[in-house]
């Protein structure tokens, strides 16, 4: 029995989901003409707080297309923590791009502050340093814990973007969890920012497909860099359908994987040569440290749980729809054996 914490991207479409695929209407998305694709953009428009949508293959396409949006090719500069997801899993993608010169924070878990976004925005004017341009928020945080970015604290940070003249985009994979952690809306969360995104191949367990959303001007630009980085999906009502079958039935139920993380955690704590807290533990994201990283993790997938090395001395645990109780028990039982 093979326990698959690797990521949240391990999970497989349900029945309903493959049904709901199965059923779709579909059209040419390019011409605008795919109904399924269009309502799922308008509703993920709405949910966010925005204008528009546009429905794209991945979330890195739609972080790559946001930062195009906002940054040109003259050396502009993007500021972000040091463990987002563009700077550190997107093969280079902004600076290859955009052109982005990419200027990380030291948040705590992802997560910095509005006095340290003040701190790192360049004075305007100096021909030899970047022009600071852009605020990049990752929520949840992915290799920072899964941390949920408090409200007031967003609020601070896009306060500070807007008194410098910096657009703002948040990079919301994992967007969803913080909705239903925090019990703050998505549109609370992202209506601030000029672009936003959330992705249904995490937690919400579809196959494929990101929605981004921004106001009417900027989504017709981002069909630009659409058509530009790869065209159009044609009848990809097909796959549109399995987030809109996420949004009805797949929401709620992270609250699940969210107490599956906890149950995780507090059983990690209690097992020696292992360091963690489990307070830290917002969402469906367990990071915890031991001795040998690389060892552990070895011996771990050897004997059937999943993981990811993400150092050293640090291993990435995510719970979701594909793993339950029992599975996180089961984890669990072998996690002590192994450590």
């Amino acid at each position: 029995m093979i326990i698959n914490l690797f990521s949240d991207t391990q999970t497989r479409p349900t029945e309903g989901m493959r049904k709901a695929m199965y059923n779709a209407e579909v059209g040419d998305e390019q011409r605008l003409a795919d109904p399924t694709t269009n309502a799922l953009q308008e509703r993920v428009a709405e949910l966010l707080g925005h204008e528009a949508g546009l429905f794209l293959p991945t979330g890195t396409m739609c972080n790559e297309i946001a930062y195009r949006l906002h940054i040109g090719p003259g050396g502009d500069e993007v500021i972000l923590d040091k463990t987002a997801h563009p700077l550190q899993f997107e093969a280079g993608g902004p600076a290859s791009l955009s052109g982005a010169v990419m200027s990380p924070l030291d948040g705590d878990s992802g997560i910095f502050t509005p006095e340290q976004l003040e701190a790192a925005i360049r004075p305007p004017g100096d021909r030899y340093a970047p022009r600071s341009k852009l605020l990049s928020v990752e929520q949840t945080t992915n290799i920072g814990g899964g941390r949920v970015w408090p409200i007031d604290t967003i609020r601070g940070v896009l306060g500070v973007a807007r008194a410098h003249g910096l657009s703002a985009h948040m990079d919301g994979a994992r967007l969803m969890n913080a909705v239903v952690a925090s019990g703050v809306s998505a549109a609370d969360h992202a209506s601030g920012f000029d672009t936003a995104w959330i992705d249904f191949t995490k937690g919400l367990g579809a196959p494929i497909g990101a929605v981004l959303v921004g106001s009417s001007d900027l989504i017709d630009e981002a069909w630009r860099y659409k058509q530009m980085w790869g065209g159009a999906m044609r009848q990809s009502g097909v796959v549109a359908a399995a987030g809109l079958y996420a949004l009805d039935h797949h929401v709620e139920r992270l609250a699940e994987d969210h107490e599956n993380a906890r149950v995780l955690a507090e059983g990690l704590a209690e097992i020696d040569g292992v360091t963690i807290d489990p307070s830290t533990v917002d969402t469906n994201i367990v990071v915890f440290e031991v001795a040998n990283a690389t060892k552990t993790g070895e011996e771990l997938r050897s004997a059937g749980v999943q993981v990811t090395r993400l150092d050293a001395k640090r291993i990435r645990a995510v719970t979701h729809l594909d793993v339950d109780r029992a599975g996180i028990d089961r984890a669990l039982e072998v996690m002590r054996e192994v450590i």
